[in-house]
């Protein structure tokens, strides 16, 4: 199972959410190159980058910092936050973005959906992102009527073969993941889950690689030094590449 660890950027800074909420935004790095950096020295072998401004916007805001992380590392980044058109898509490809992360995109356009997995169908990874179940969107800023599981189910129809899915309410509270959440698109798809929110100790590393998680991605757990990623990747024999299966 891979560690994927996040950089949120938001004005050009890493920082870390409460439950998405932009408003409750801790700067853990002014320069998110220097946490990229980092990550990457301590033995992550893949990152997780959202552009926040991009999700609530709807187009990317943050490209130069993450044409600088790229450039800075040896290792693949996945990409969310604002990704809603075909050219976009190609352009972070072309910049050196190892997977895209579609969200909003994938329950308003599932059209634009089938054309990026048909076009680069080892790139596009879609973006679950619940409240209470129901798939939110926007930024989280709306939530939609449709459930977690039934877009999942969706997603795998048109060809998606990798997922991440974050409940909205554990993000940044470091008090877990929403086990039953992921296990429901686990057993119930053949769909490649990568597990995103509140994440915070080992235990909940080792119990999502029991379960047959692909990944999990840790934000503020190891900015706030509750998960230490040296010991998780030793602990769980991560040191494989973004998209590999142990």
């Amino acid at each position: 199972m891979n560690i994927y660890p996040a950089i949120d950027i938001k004005e050009g800074k890493c920082v870390r959410l409460i439950q998405g909420d932009m408003d409750k935004a801790t700067v853990y790095e002014e320069v998110p190159v220097r946490a990229a950096v980092k990550w990457q020295d301590m033995g992550a072998t893949c990152l997780h980058v959202v552009d926040l401004d991009g999700a609530v916007n709807g187009k990317l805001c943050n490209t130069k910092t993450v044409e600088e992380i790229i450039k800075s590392i040896n290792i693949p980044v996945q990409l969310g936050g604002g990704i809603r058109d075909m050219d976009t898509i190609e352009a972070l490809l072309d910049i050196g973005v190892e997977k895209v992360i579609l969200g909003t995109a994938a329950l308003k356009s599932p059209d634009l959906v089938r054309q990026a997995v048909g076009r680069y169908p080892g790139n596009i990874v879609i973006g679950i992102d619940a409240r209470d179940g129901y798939v939110a969107v926007e930024g989280w800023q709306k939530t939609s009527s449709v459930k977690a599981l039934n877009l999942a189910k969706k997603m795998e129809s048109l060809g998606v073969k990798t997922v991440v899915f974050t409940d909205i309410w554990r993000d940044g509270m470091l008090q877990g993941p929403n086990f039953s959440g992921i296990a429901e698109i686990i057993e119930n798809t053949s769909l490649e889950v990568i597990a995103s929110g509140g994440i915070s100790r080992m235990e909940h590393l080792l119990k999502l690689k029991k379960m047959g998680a692909s990944g999990a991605i840790v934000g503020k757990a190891l900015y706030t030094g509750d998960i230490s990623l040296g010991e998780s990747i030793s602990a769980l024999k991560g040191e494989k590449r973004c998209g590999q299966k142990e």
